[in-house]
């Protein structure tokens, strides 16, 4: 999980500069290739959802490595900024098939009812994917170009990943499919179950929507605040060791608890955090690892919750559809963060990822209410 997220959804943060520089290709379109990639994971989602309910995750998230491994090769031999393009379409696939919501449902798969531990583990561990990998990609570009680190990391994928899951990840019964393939074809809700699907879809739109204008504008607007450049890197860090924080406590005391309760940690400290933030930079530093913690919080949540409001057995369908939402609002939240910059100012957008954090915690209240 460590590889895929670095190779895929954190590789332009330490990239981005050096192709644009290299190719002559705008930094919009080199950037917005995530934003098509992103897009096209959250359309395939639901159906990645319905392929690990039937089959299992160890095919699923094998063809997951496969994509990403082609894309990064796509990427790194690209002549033209088409094929460039082209590439992050087969990394956008990888996405769909290998990231946190492929991985939550095919522990979902494994483990039913018991999987919210293994979530929580794996959420841990992926919370070291930059903290691993851009000191890696950094390391690498500055040694043999972005070209030669994309190749790199298509090799780890399949040579280290892509064995991993095949030996360690076991198939699923043939009886366990034709269950499985009936939950796809038709995954029933009564209407309570639909009104808390339609919430907590929602309130993961805004938390993915909110999550990656911060984690692609979070410098600019730091130093909007008047911080340095040194400054504004050294708050920003903080996030990742703030969201493995939460996850550990998580994974120590959060079994004790229904993940509502999960939820609720992480919408009120990811809300708390940004308004922090949008009140000025004297408590940024405190708002920072607010908003980490939460958003780390926020990882597990999304991934147990599900699990324990609609039952194993329509998990992996289910999670699939509320991934696609949030991963379409993911792939437009670069340019609106930059909008939102261009538009108000950087406290104004503050603000606005403020107000949207506030609007997450009126969906909880609404989905406390329909639970009780």
């Amino acid at each position: 999980m460590v590889f895929t997220w670095g190779s895929s959804f954190y590789l332009l943060s330490v990239l981005a500069g050096p192709i644009s520089d290299d190719t002559g290709w705008s930094p919009a379109w080199v950037v917005g290739a995530l934003s098509l990639g992103l897009l096209l994971a959250g359309l395939l989602s639901p159906r990645v959802g319905d392929l690990i309910g039937e089959h299992g995750g160890r095919p699923v998230l094998s063809f997951g490595c496969l994509a990403i491994a082609a894309g990064l090769t796509v990427v790194g031999l690209a002549p033209v900024l088409p094929v460039y393009l082209l590439g992050w379409l087969l990394l956008g696939a990888g996405m769909a098939a290998g990231l946190y919501d492929a991985g939550f449902a095919a522990l979902g798969k494994l483990y039913g009812k018991e999987a919210r531990r293994a979530i929580s583990t794996l959420t841990l561990w992926g919370g070291f994917a930059s903290t691993a990998t851009w000191p890696l990609s950094a390391y690498l570009v500055g040694e043999y170009g972005w070209r030669v680190t994309c190749l790199a990391y298509a090799a780890i994928m399949l040579l280290v990943c892509l064995p991993l899951i095949r030996w360690q990840l076991p198939a699923v019964s043939t009886s366990g499919r034709i269950q499985a393939r009936a939950a796809a074809d038709h995954v029933p809700l009564n209407r309570t179950e639909r009104r808390q699907f339609t919430l907590l879809a929602a309130i993961q739109v805004n938390a993915g929507l909110i999550s990656t204008i911060i984690a692609v504008h979070v410098l600019v607007l730091l130093q909007g605040r008047g911080l340095s450049l040194t400054e504004a890197v050294a708050l920003g860090a903080l996030i990742g060791p703030a969201q493995v924080a939460g996850r550990l406590a998580e994974l120590a005391g959060g079994q004790r608890y229904h993940p509502m309760w999960t939820l609720t940690a992480a919408v009120i400290l990811f809300g708390v955090g940004l308004l922090l933030l949008s009140l000025g930079a004297s408590l940024a530093g405190v708002a920072i690892i607010l908003y980490g913690a939460g958003n780390g919080i926020l990882s597990i949540a999304r991934g147990s919750l599900p699990l324990a409001l609609f039952g194993p057995e329509r998990y992996g369908p289910l999670l699939g559809r509320l991934a696609r939402p949030a991963l379409a609002a993911a792939a437009t939240a670069p340019t609106l963060g930059a909008l939102l910059i261009t538009w108000f100012g950087g406290d104004g957008a503050f603000l606005t990822v403020a107000l949207l954090a506030a609007v997450n915690i009126v969906l909880l209240v609404f989905l406390w209410r329909v639970r009780s």
